[in-house]
């Protein structure tokens, strides 16, 4: 049944004082104890990616890649997937199925709920996982745990869209960015340390998984009360509820600051209701979907096509296993220092030519890369490289979630996204065909080539955002 029109205009005006209310709000202790433990949550997506690259030499020695522990998988290498590229490939399958079959949901039933049970999804589906001693089952329950999890990063990208002052987005995302990218580190010590060896028996690799699922299972007692995003329920005609989370917001800032709250400007109205899947695709908004869908594609190449291949990559630099590991450790602790730097002009430069100039600055470093010789040389590079994609990334998160309505935001972001992990299941085997084929000057030219892409589809066509409202931005 429809809303009468006089209802829905009454429900419109009263959204648009909702997203004015909230983008008033001055930096505030409040507002940021959300963003970080929305942020907490995330940290988990980030650990199980990395650790796919850090556990492989500790898998493949536990003889679960072989034909016969992989079963039906093994019907995989028909399309040139073999060994533990078969872990990777459902890794990234599974995150694909749970970004596009569930992303919607977080447009249907809130950001909260979705948040919050996919992490509890992850928790238990990668702690099954971690017991399992044949290819095949590791498989099938990595998966399942990437279904669930990987619609978590959309919903937070969308979460914290809604919930931050305009003035304060982009800070937001960096700052979010670098409590999620302080794991990598983490999870590569701790592969260091464990992957080697079986601690009570239990393979090391085995101990990195659990770990990871604990910690998450901690972090899952701390977000319980983080409030759904106003925005949203106003967007659903629940008023009532938008305007009791955001009182007692401001009250909790007002009272923190000890000056009364600025008046609200006034704002554009978005349509209320729920969106539908089909509205990504209309004449408004196919451009940026397409857009984004192809950027996607192209940034994930780089991104994850040199993070999850680091080790080997030192390895045909001529580098030693177990030097390699410790290579890694040092590159991956430049991780957090990215969205870390980003804290000081994420807000400041435009955020479509933080994302050109990272891919630009990803690309170089990769072709040097490939050329130098030196150990030291070797970690410099990577580390720039490391610092580089990972400003690319807490842009490009923040910038897709800003080009779309609250009624279909992470409908869209999850659709767009979903392009990056079908691409990077690929793209792992893209990587390891050049490497066997023309070395890391290969995978290098790759890389190069996509970032090339990926800063000619945002250069061109990406719209500006910065200092925009959300709702004006999102038109």
């Amino acid at each position: 049944m429809k809303s009468s029109p006089a209802k829905a205009t009454a429900s419109n005006i009263g959204s648009a004082q909702i997203a004015a209310r909230l983008d008033r709000l001055p930096p505030s202790r409040t507002v940021w104890t959300i963003i970080v433990l929305i942020s907490l949550g995330g940290v988990f997506e980030f650990y199980d990616l990395f650790f796919t690259g850090y556990v492989a030499p500790g898998m493949t020695k536990s003889g679960l890649f072989t034909a016969q522990s992989l079963g039906f998988f093994a019907h995989l290498d028909a399309i040139k997937v073999a060994g533990f590229g078969t872990f990777v490939f459902s890794t990234f399958a599974g995150l694909w199925a749970g970004v596009v079959l569930f992303s919607q949901l977080a447009d249907r039933f809130g950001r909260r709920p979705v948040f919050t049970w996919s992490l509890v999804w992850y928790v238990v589906c990668t702690a099954i996982m971690a017991f399992q001693h044949s290819g095949e089952m590791v498989n099938v329950w990595r998966f399942v745990a990437g279904v669930g999890f990987g619609v978590q990063l959309v919903t937070i990208d969308t979460y914290i869209s809604e919930l931050i002052p305009s003035a304060e987005r982009g800070r937001a995302f960096s700052v979010n960015q670098f409590i999620t990218f302080s794991v990598v580190p983490v999870v590569a010590l701790l592969a260091w340390l464990l992957v080697p060896s079986a601690p009570l028996g239990l393979d090391g690799w085995r101990w990195v998984v659990l770990i990871g699922s604990t910690g998450a299972g901690l972090v899952w007692l701390l977000i319980r009360r983080i409030p759904e995003s106003p925005r949203w329920l106003a967007l659903q005609g629940r008023l009532e509820e938008a305007d009791r989370v955001t009182t007692a917001i401001e009250t909790r800032v007002q009272a923190e600051t000890g000056r009364p709250l600025p008046a609200p400007k006034s704002d554009i109205a978005e349509e209320m209701g729920e969106g539908r899947f089909g509205e990504i695709f209309s004449a408004h908004y196919r451009g940026r979907t397409l857009m984004l869908s192809l950027f996607n594609m192209a940034q994930v190449i780089g991104f994850y096509g040199f993070a999850a291949w680091v080790p080997t990559l030192l390895i045909a630099r001529g580098i030693t296993i177990t030097h390699s590991l410790e290579y890694s450790f040092i590159i991956a602790v430049a991780n957090p220092f990215g969205p870390l730097l980003g804290v000081l002009f994420a807000d400041r430069i435009e955020r479509k030519s933080q994302i050109v100039w990272g891919l630009l600055i990803m690309g170089l470093a990769m072709l040097g890369f490939a050329n130098a010789t030196l150990p030291a040389v070797l970690i410099v590079l990577g580390v720039v490289f490391t610092l580089a994609s990972n400003v690319m990334s807490y842009a490009y998160h923040n910038y897709q979630a800003e080009l779309y309505p609250t009624r279909i935001r992470a409908t869209a972001v999850g659709f767009v996204y979903s392009w990056s992990r079908i691409a990077a299941a690929f793209a792992g085997l893209a990587v390891g065909y050049f490497l066997n084929a023309g070395g890391v000057m290969a995978v290098a030219f790759f890389i190069a080539t996509a970032m090339v892409v990926g800063i000619a589809v945002i250069g061109l066509f990406g719209p500006v955002t910065n200092g925009v409202s959300l709702e004006s931005s999102g038109m």
